[in-house]
């Protein structure tokens, strides 16, 4: 008679596969809270100390750590010599293991949750059955994912068994999901228990195991395939409009990362290619919107808003005027909301995400590679910030020196933003020298017909010449904020000096490649 083992955590469509089982002649063996809930469906069911001859001890730690459920799972059907061995053991076939793990990933991320609950919610038998069985697919259907009881059900009920096809087809999936699971084990434990110089250091082996939450149309052209993967939609929840694409789901990261500067005041930030484009603060959404489009009013189109306080009806009836691809907010008021739905292809994004603290980047490159480093994430105290001039910063150019700040960081290497008190005035973005994007930020601020006399200039690394600064007084700036650094700083602070700037080194460099 075959034999299913189930243990699970999640208990989603369970009973409909148990029965599933149980009514094409499969033997129903169980664990703790799982037995419980079968018999309490009406369901036959053999608890596994049965099995074992051992009871569960050690608050359930030591439960199916068995010779009589790994060698039920590993012996090869078929073989002489494996099945003499088995007989002789008393050891019965376990034909199929429905087996999900204890919830680690959903206990840490609890608020506060304590590290002795973490290491509870490790689980050390159900890896060990999912792995034995799936080692030997050619005869054991494993089950880790309740999405794929349905299908398991259905071929037994057709043909009393599992085909060839789907059991090596979920082995692989069981190996996927143990290697996600001692990833998320290795990843919390580093960040978690004392560490010793060595472990303060990048992992000497990376691991990435994510799940795919949905095919993408393409990739960032038409001819490449694409996918989404990891829990983006855990913060995220689309509202309106066509499926987001790789590039807005590139460019909602980097607005998402923008706005998350912005808490004080209600500000909108518009985006293009990831690059800001304009961003504002004020007293209202409507008031910030007019500051934030008034940079560039051709950039704009197709391109991405994100704001920092609930859409309400005067930005999204200005906002609805020009042709955006994606809009992303906390939340939407209903007239709002109903107002921009009017658009079938806008996408409506709601954003729950928490401001980027810690976190690390990666990229791939030539060989097969990858590029790993720390977010470049969290707000610099001022504490780290020196004025450098002779001249100290008035109490307006601090306001526009920290928004500057704030937003030169998000913008494309080599960046140069020109902002006022609450707003940008002209942003240079991407250019092989400072220099060129000084000239751009100025051209835009002049397409616009903003004046920047009075304005101050934020750059994201250093001026290594006194030009670029001479550039930024020139065009009307009358503040710098940049990090310092360059073996020509004194050069840099004279050129400042001799034109009654006042200047800031930040100490930081915010490269952006």
């Amino acid at each position: 008679m075959p034999r299913a083992l189930l243990s699970v955590s999640d208990k989603t469509g369970l009973i409909d596969l148990a029965r599933a089982l149980h009514q094409a002649g499969v033997e129903l063996v169980s664990t703790g809270g799982t037995a419980r809930s079968l018999r309490e469906a009406g369901l036959p069911v053999q608890d596994i100390s049965e099995i074992t001859g051992f009871p569960e001890m050690m608050d359930g730690r030591v439960k199916t750590l068995h010779p009589k459920v790994h060698g039920g799972l590993l012996y090869l059907r078929g073989n002489a010599e494996h099945e003499r061995q088995a007989r002789e053991a008393g050891i019965g076939a376990i034909d199929y293991v429905i087996v999900n793990l204890y919830p680690f990933e959903q206990t840490i991320a609890k608020p506060g949750v304590e590290l002795h609950d973490a290491i509870e919610n490790i689980d050390i038998g159900g890896p060990s059955m999912i792995r034995s069985g799936a080692k030997n697919y050619g005869s054991v259907t494993v089950v880790v994912d309740p999405a794929d009881y349905a299908r398991v059900a259905a071929q037994v009920a057709a043909d009393g068994k599992t085909t060839p096809a789907l059991r090596a087809e979920l082995a692989a999936k069981v190996f996927a999901h143990t290697s996600r699971y001692d990833g998320l084990i290795a990843d919390y434990l580093a960040s978690h228990l004392p560490q010793t110089e060595t472990a303060a250091e990048p992992a000497a082996n990376l691991t990435l195991s994510l799940p795919r939450a949905q095919v993408l149309r393409y990739g960032e052209n038409p001819h490449q395939k694409a996918a989404l993967y990891g829990r983006f939609f855990d913060h995220f929840e689309q509202l309106h409009g066509k499926e987001l694409s790789y590039n807005n789901l590139l460019d909602i990261s980097a607005a998402v990362n923008l706005i998350g500067e912005f808490d004080r005041e209600p500000t909108v930030a518009i985006l293009k290619h990831t690059n800001p484009c304009g961003v504002g603060g004020a007293a209202t959404l409507r008031e910030a919107w007019d500051l934030a489009y008034a940079t560039d009013r051709q950039a704009p189109f197709g391109g991405i808003i994100i704001v920092n306080r609930p859409l309400d009806l005067p930005v999204a009836e200005a906002i609805s005027e020009i042709f955006s691809e994606v809009i992303i907010a906390p939340s939407f008021q209903p007239d709002a909301q109903a107002l921009l739905q009017k658009k079938k292809n806008l996408r409506l994004i709601v954003n729950r995400s928490k401001p980027r603290q810690g976190g690390y980047d990666l990229r791939s490159i030539v060989g097969g590679s990858f590029l790993y480093q720390d977010a470049d994430s969290g707000v610099q105290p001022e504490s780290e910030f020196k004025v450098v001039t002779r001249r100290q910063p008035t109490e307006a150019e601090w306001k526009a020196l920290r928004f500057g700040w704030s937003v030169v960081r998000h913008v494309k290497s080599n960046a140069i933003v020109y902002a006022g008190a609450g707003r940008t005035l002209g942003v240079g973005a991407g250019q092989m020298s400072r220099v060129d994007s000084s000239k751009i930020a100025v051209w835009k601020a002049g397409e616009a017909g903003l004046s920047l006399a009075g304005s101050v200039v934020a750059s994201d690394a250093f001026f290594p010449f006194a030009d670029g600064l001479i550039a930024a007084a020139e065009a009307g700036a009358t503040a710098a904020i940049q990090p310092g650094g360059s073996v020509r700083d004194p050069e840099v602070i004279a050129a400042a000096d001799a034109r009654g700037l006042a200047m800031v080194f930040t100490g930081k460099r915010h490269f952006r490649h």
